[in-house]
C-alpha cells in the first residue's frame, strides 16, 4: 500500500487559498508557513527524500530524530530540532568565542567551560526541553559526572554525525542566562573529559526541566505564559462597541425626540398641536443630533429611514422648517410614536426608567478586552512556564488602584475570561474534570503526560537525572505521530539514545507503586468523567506507559484509521480479545454481540484474529473500501472491548458510583448523539459515536447483577421518552434488542424481527439514517 499525493495537494491548496485571500494578517502568515511545509512534503515525496508511511520517513535521519510533521502524519523532510540557531544558541557562541554554527556549539559543550554550564543547569533545573534532542548533551554531562565515561562516549558517538544539524542542548529559562551559570562546588572536575573530536521547535507546549509536580498528581492544562498570550490576543468587539453607543447615546436621544413629539399630542393624535417654543427647542435637538452624529460614528441605525429615530428626526426637520407633513410621513410618525410608547412606556414612567436603567448598567460594564489586559498585568510577574495554584487572586474584582486602566472599581471578571485563566489552574486531574476545565477525554489525554512524567522521575534515584528524564518525557509526548503503514509502530521513548544510556540508573521498583496508583486513578477518571466516550489514542499511549512503569503487561489497543487499514492486526489485538474473554464469557455483552469467546481463546495468531473479524463483519461488498475497513475494525473493537476489559483486569478499575451508574450515564451520551441525526447530512459520524457509547452501555451492564440490569434498562426506557420522537423511533429497535437478549434471546436467529444489534459502521448505508 502506498500513500498518494492527493491529500498533501489538497492541504496545499487550502493553505494557499487562505494565504492569498484571508483578511487577517496573522492568519495569512500562518497559512503561508503551512504552504511552505506542504511544498516540502510534496517535494520530498517526489524526489524520494521523504517516505510517507515509514517510521524513518526522512532519508539520512534515524528513527529517534524528531521529524517535523504536519497534519495527517506527513513528514516535511526537516528535523524539529534543526533549522537556524536560536537566540540563546547565538548568545552562547558569542560568549564562548566560537563560530555561530551548531557543530562549534556542540564541541564547546564538551569543553571544561561548556560542561560546567551543563552541570549548573542540571543542578538548578532552570532549563526547558522543547524537543527530546535538547536533552542529549545534558545526559552526556550527567553520565560524565557520574563517572560513566564509556556510556557517555557511546552516546556521543551515536549523536555526533548530526551535531552540525540538530540542537542537542536545552534552553535556559529566565534567571539562568549562559553567562550567569557556573559549576556547582560539589561537581567533580571535568578536566578528564576533553572535547570529543570525531564524535525548530515542535508543536505543543514547551516542557519545563524543573522538578515534577508535587506528589506527582498536580497538573495544569496550560501554562501562565500561554494563558497570558490568549488574554493578550483579545481584541475590542466591534459589535459590543456599537451596542454600547446605541445604549448610551442614541437611545437617550431617541427618548428626547419622543418626549418632544409627545408635546404635540392632542386627542390621541400626534402633531395635532404646537406648544409655545416647540420649534425652537426642536431646532436645538436637531443641532445636537448633528453634533452627536459627527462624534459617535459606530452605530448607524439612526440613519436608516425606516427606523423610529430617523422617522422622528425627519418629521422634526420638516416641522422646524415650517413645512406641512405629508400624509405618508404623518402616518409613519404616528406609528413610530405609538410603537415606542407601547414597547417601553412614556419616557419618565416607571417602566421606561427601569428599562433604561438596566441598559445603562449593561453599557457601563467594562469592555472584555480591557479586563483581559488587566488580567495580563496581574499575571505578568508569575513564572510563565508554570501553572497557578489558585485563580482567585487573578480573577478578583477590579481594585481602586486598577480602575485607572479604564475598568471601574468593583467590576467583576466575566465568565469567558475566568474560564481562560482557569486553564492554568494547577490541581489534581480529578479536580480539573469536576470543575469543567478538562472537558473531554481528548483534553484529559493532553494533561496525562505531566502526571506520567512525574512517575518517570520517581524511577531514578538521582534527583537531577529524574528531572531531566521527566522533561525528556514531556517533550517526547509533544512529538507528533507519523502516518505509518505495514503495522509499523511509533518510536518509543526508550529508543532515544540518551534515554537508553541512563537505563541502568532506572530502578524497576522505584516509582512502580505510584505508576500503578496513577494508572488506576486515570482509568477510573476516564470512565467516570466521560462515560460513553471512546478512549483517544494519546490517552491509550499514556496508559500503556504507566502500565510498563508499574510492571504490568497490558495489551492496550489503539483506534485504527479506516482509510489506511491494511487488513491486519498486531499481536496485541488477539491478546486483548483473550483477556476480554476471561472477563465477559457468558455475560450480557457476550450474548448481545454474538461472540464465541471460547473460539476467541484459540486465536493466538493475528492473521486468524483478522479472519474472524472479517467473518463477523459479514458481506463487505457494495460499499466503499473505507467503510469495509471500518466494519472490520469495529468488530475488533467489539471483541477486545477497546480497552474496557483491560481497565477492569488486570488494572483493577472500580468506579465509585458503580457500573450501573456508568451504564445510565453512557446511555445519556447515546441519546445526545442520536439527537443529532435528524436532518444531518453528515450523520454517519454521530451514529458511530452513538454506537461506541452503546457498546459501553452493554459492557457496563454486563458487570452488573441481574437486578441492576433490569433496573437500569427500565430507567433508560424512561430516559429515551424524554427525548424528541425521532430519537425514540431510532432507539426503539436498539432497546428491543437489548431486552430480547436480557431474557435469553439472540439477535442472529430471527426470533426478534423488530430488534437490531447496534453497530456504527455499514457498507450499504446505515439503517438508523432511514428511520421514518
Amino acid at each position: 500500500m502506498r500513500v498518494g499525493a492527493g491529500y498533501p495537494f489538497r492541504q496545499l491548496a487550502k493553505a494557499f487559498t487562505t494565504a492569498s485571500s484571508h483578511e487577517d494578517d496573522e492568519t495569512r502568515r500562518r497559512a503561508e508557513e503551512r504552504v511552505r511545509r506542504w511544498e516540502r512534503v510534496l517535494t520530498g515525496m517526489a524526489d524520494g527524500t521523504v517516505t510517507v508511511g515509514s517510521r524513518t520517513p526522512v532519508a539520512g535521519l534515524p528513527a529517534w530524530v524528531t521529524p517535523e510533521v504536519v497534519r495527517g502524519g506527513f513528514a516535511t523532510g526537516e528535523a524539529a530540532a534543526g533549522g537556524p540557531l536560536l537566540p540563546h544558541e547565538v548568545e552562547t557562541c558569542r560568549r564562548a568565542g566560537v563560530p555561530a554554527d551548531r557543530y562549534a556549539l556542540f564541541r564547546h559543550h564538551l569543553t571544561d567551560a561548556g560542561l560546567a554550564e551543563l552541570y549548573a543547569l542540571l543542578d538548578g533545573g532552570a532549563y526547558e526541553v522543547a524537543v527530546p534532542e535538547e536533552a542529549a548533551l545534558l545526559t552526556v554531562a550527567w553520565l560524565l559526572r557520574a563517572g560513566d565515561r564509556p556510556a557517555a562516549l557511546t552516546l556521543l558517538e551515536e549523536i555526533h554525525p548530526f551535531a552540525d544539524r540538530l540542537r542537542f542542548t536545552p534552553r535556559p529559562t529566565i534567571g539562568s542566562a549562559p553567562g550567569s551559570v557556573s559549576a556547582s562546588d560539589d561537581a567533580p572536575a571535568s578536566g578528564g573529559a576533553p572535547a570529543f573530536d570525531g564524535a525548530a521547535a515542535s508543536d505543543g507546549a514547551i516542557a519545563s526541566g524543573g522538578a515534577p509536580a508535587s506528589g506527582g498528581e498536580v497538573v495544569h492544562r496550560e501554562t501562565v505564559g500561554e494563558v497570558r498570550a490568549a488574554l493578550d490576543g483579545r481584541r475590542p468587539n466591534d459589535a459590543v462597541a456599537v451596542m454600547n453607543e446605541a445604549l448610551t447615546v442614541w437611545n437617550p436621544f431617541a427618548d428626547e425626540l419622543l418626549t418632544h413629539w409627545l408635546e404635540t399630542v392632542e386627542s390621541g393624535r400626534v402633531a395635532a398641536t404646537e406648544p409655545d417654543g416647540w420649534r425652537e427647542r426642536g431646532a436645538g435637538l436637531l443641532a445636537r443630533y448633528r453634533e452627536l452624529a459627527t462624534v459617535h460614528t459606530l452605530c448607524t441605525k439612526h440613519r436608516r429611514p425606516k427606523e423610529n429615530l430617523a422617522i422622528l428626526r425627519t418629521a422634526l426637520e420638516e416641522a422646524v422648517a415650517g413645512r406641512e407633513l405629508d400624509p405618508r410621513l404623518r402616518g409613519l410618525l404616528r406609528h413610530a410614536v405609538d410603537s415606542m410608547v407601547r414597547r417601553r412606556g412614556v419616557p419618565g414612567s416607571a417602566r421606561h426608567i427601569a428599562l433604561r436603567t438596566a441598559q445603562a448598567v449593561n453599557a457601563s460594564r467594562p469592555a472584555t478586552h480591557v479586563l483581559a489586559q488587566l488580567l495580563v498585568a496581574r499575571l505578568a510577574d508569575l513564572p510563565p512556564d508554570a501553572g497557578l495554584p489558585s485563580v482567585d487572586a487573578v480573577v478578583r474584582p477590579v481594585t481602586e488602584e486598577e480602575s485607572r486602566t479604564g475598568a471601574p472599581a468593583g467590576a467583576e471578571v466575566p465568565d469567558a475570561l475566568r474560564r481562560i485563566v482557569e486553564r492554568a489552574l494547577s490541581a489534581p486531574i480529578a479536580t480539573l474534570v469536576e470543575r469543567g476545565i478538562v472537558t473531554s477525554a481528548e483534553v484529559l489525554a493532553e494533561l496525562v503526560p505531566q502526571l506520567v512524567a512525574a512517575t518517570t522521575a520517581e524511577a531514578y534515584e538521582d534527583t537531577a537525572l529524574g528531572a531531566l528524564m521527566a522533561a525528556t518525557y514531556r517533550a517526547f509526548r509533544n512529538r507528533r505521530s507519523l502516518l505509518l503503514l505495514n503495522l509499523e509502530r511509533q518510536v518509543r521513548l526508550e529508543e532515544l539514545p540518551w534515554v537508553g544510556a541512563v537505563t541502568p540508573y532506572r530502578s524497576a521498583t522505584r516509582g512502580g507503586g505510584s505508576a500503578r496508583t496513577a494508572l488506576v486513578r486515570l482509568g477510573e477518571l476516564a470512565l467516570q468523567g466521560f462515560p460513553g466516550t471512546i478512549l483517544p489514542n494519546p490517552l491509550i499511549r499514556e496508559l500503556s506507559t504507566l502500565s510498563r512503569q508499574a510492571s504490568l503487561d497490558v495489551p492496550f489497543t489503539e483506534e485504527l484509521a479506516a482509510d489506511i487499514f491494511m487488513g491486519a492486526f498486531s499481536p496485541k489485538f488477539p491478546r486483548a480479545a483473550r483477556l476480554a474473554a476471561d472477563l465477559l464469557e457468558g455475560t450480557l455483552y457476550d450474548r448481545y454481540y454474538g461472540i464465541d469467546y471460547a473460539a476467541v481463546r484459540g486465536l493466538p495468531e493475528p492473521d486468524r484474529f483478522a479472519a474472524v473479524c472479517r467473518a463477523r463483519a459479514g458481506d463487505l461488498a457494495g460499499g466503499s473500501w473505507v467503510a469495509a475497513n471500518g466494519t472490520v475494525i469495529e468488530q475488533a473493537q467489539i471483541l477486545t472491548t477497546h480497552n474496557l476489559a483491560a481497565l477492569i483486569h488486570p488494572i483493577g478499575v472500580d468506579p465509585a458510583g458503580g457500573w450501573a451508574d456508568l451504564a445510565r450515564r453512557a446511555f445519556t451520551t447515546v441519546c445526545r448523539c442520536i439527537a443529532q441525526v435528524e436532518g444531518n447530512r453528515r450523520s454517519l459520524g454521530v451514529i458511530k459515536d452513538a454506537a461506541y457509547a452503546w457498546r459501553q452501555v452493554v459492557f457496563f451492564l454486563s458487570l452488573c447483577g441481574l437486578e441492576d440490569q433490569i433496573t437500569v434498562i427500565a430507567g433508560i426506557q424512561e430516559e429515551v421518552r424524554r427525548h424528541p420522537e425521532h430519537v425514540v423511533r431510532r432507539l426503539a429497535p436498539v432497546l428491543a434488542g437489548l431486552r430480547h437478549v436480557l431474557v435469553g434471546g439472540g439477535l442472529d436467529d430471527g426470533s426478534a424481527p423488530n430488534a437490531r444489534r447496534f453497530t456504527g459502521w455499514s457498507t450499504t448505508g446505515h439503517w438508523m439514517r432511514d428511520v421514518a
